[in-house]
């Protein structure tokens, strides 16, 4: 019982799935344990006998060796993004720096009714660090320019990928100070001009568990029929950074729901916007 209390804080401490957690603990383990092996092998070279000054030294060299190990094994496992950024925080606290303060804007790219939009709204809603300045659109009339309205935020309309894509437009996000794009359910490819502006700043999410379903021509309805159609039990979302192939770019974060014999393409795409709607804004405050 105690366990599932402590594996259930961490998760929701680092804002991950049940099944990456377990990868992060095996990261861990797998990492230490490579870290001890290669000390004492490393010692053992040096032909020093077993005493006082060989365990400072020992201590000082797995010290040393122990974010190496981790990255290492964390590559395989799929967490290297976690761990670059969970050494990073420990450095920083070494060296006491401090993570830059003020607010952070936020554009959300979206294309139709907005109910990501919206969960992430309500999210930030009251913070002082984290503000979604902008929704931009490709769809005059749809749902998610009612709720920046209804919002206070500001919208754009764009009709084709050339239109953002320009100078102008960029410049635009430049003035507004835009930090981070979040698409969510943005329909058209994002231009390369802007991922070159914003490299490593754009996210996406995907309703299906990438590399799978993935590609032009997969989003909404069209993935949940497929994999219902293909019976496969699991599907899930992933958010990952935006590169040009479509969702192509380094995977963030995962999460997985089971797919039972009776769902269809309509009940599998509201367990995939639970999911959506419960990580989505987390993996957001977490990234900045």
């Amino acid at each position: 019982m105690h366990f599932c209390s402590m594996f259930k804080k961490l998760q929701a401490k680092w804002k991950v799935s049940g099944w990456n957690l377990l990868l992060i603990i095996s990261t861990f383990a797998l990492g230490g344990s490579l870290c001890g092996y290669a000390g004492r092998k490393i010692l053992g070279l040096s032909g020093l006998e077993k005493n006082v000054l060989w365990v400072i030294l020992y201590i000082v060299l797995i010290t040393l060796l122990w974010p190496l190990c981790v990255l290492l094994i964390s590559i395989p496992l799929g967490q290297f993004s976690f761990f670059r950024k969970y050494i990073g925080k420990i450095w920083n606290r070494i060296t006491g720096k401090k993570a830059v303060t003020g607010c952070t804007r936020i554009a959300i790219f979206a294309s139709g009714a907005g109910s990501n939009a919206q969960k992430i709204i309500e999210y930030f809603k009251d913070s002082s660090r984290v503000r979604v300045e902008l929704i931009v659109c490709n769809k005059p009339g749809a749902g998610v320019l009612n709720i920046a309205a209804a919002n206070g935020i500001e919208s754009m309309l764009v009709i084709k990928t050339a239109d953002y894509g320009t100078a102008a437009f960029l410049a635009e996000l430049k003035r507004r100070k835009i930090d981070l794009i979040v698409l969510a359910g943005f329909l058209l490819k994002i231009p390369v001009t802007l991922i070159k502006a914003y490299p490593r700043k754009i996210i996406n999410i995907h309703p299906a568990i990438l590399p799978g379903y993935g590609g032009k021509g997969m989003y909404g309805k069209y993935v949940h029929e497929a994999v219902v159609n293909n019976k496969d039990k699991q599907s899930g979302i992933t958010i990952h950074f935006v590169d040009e192939v479509y969702d192509h770019g380094e995977i963030i974060f995962q999460a997985t729901c089971d797919v039972d014999e009776h769902d269809t393409a309509d009940s599998l795409a509201k367990k995939i916007h639970q999911l959506e709607h419960n990580y989505y804004p987390q993996v957001i405050e977490s990234i900045l």
